[in-house]
């Protein structure tokens, strides 16, 4: 995988991703506001934030409960050696994983999967992810309750 670049962000940037992360349907006006530039500045730095890969896409977060995921589990995953490029990509197939991390530590990969029961958590875990011909094992750790640390 290609690597990444870290882009050059100043104090107003970083207020503007801190803004957009808390509530991205706000106006640029309202942003424009709370950060303290004019609105011509703020679609300025939002779009050379887009150009840089910084701001990748605006997204809704959603209560998974509300949403009908009744059953969430973190998933480690340890792959075999040289099989994280093609394992990644057959994980990002599968719309109950919501979420893939390459890790250091005993495992490999962490997952964030979510269903609308338990027997579909059980069928991708068992049916879709531990088949793969790259996963050495897995291990399952069920969700009781989520908290956003975001607010």
């Amino acid at each position: 995988m290609a690597e990444k670049r870290r882009a050059d962000l100043d104090d107003t940037d970083r207020r503007i991703l801190d803004e957009l992360t808390r509530d991205a349907r706000q106006s640029v006006t309202a942003l424009a506001s709370r950060v303290h530039i004019s609105r011509a500045h703020a679609y300025e730095r939002i779009k050379k934030l887009h150009d840089q890969g910084v701001i990748l896409r605006y997204t809704a977060v959603i209560d998974p409960v509300r949403a009908g995921l009744d059953a969430s589990a973190y998933v480690t995953v340890r792959l075999k050696q040289n099989t994280w490029p093609s394992l990644c990509a057959k994980l990002r197939q599968i719309s109950q994983v919501q979420h893939v991390a390459l890790v250091g530590g005993t495992f490999d990969v962490m997952l964030l999967v979510r269903a609308s029961s338990t027997t579909e958590l059980r069928d991708v875990i068992f049916e879709m992810i531990q088949p793969m011909p790259e996963v050495v094992d897995t291990q399952t750790f069920l969700i009781f309750e989520d908290v956003d640390a975001r607010g």
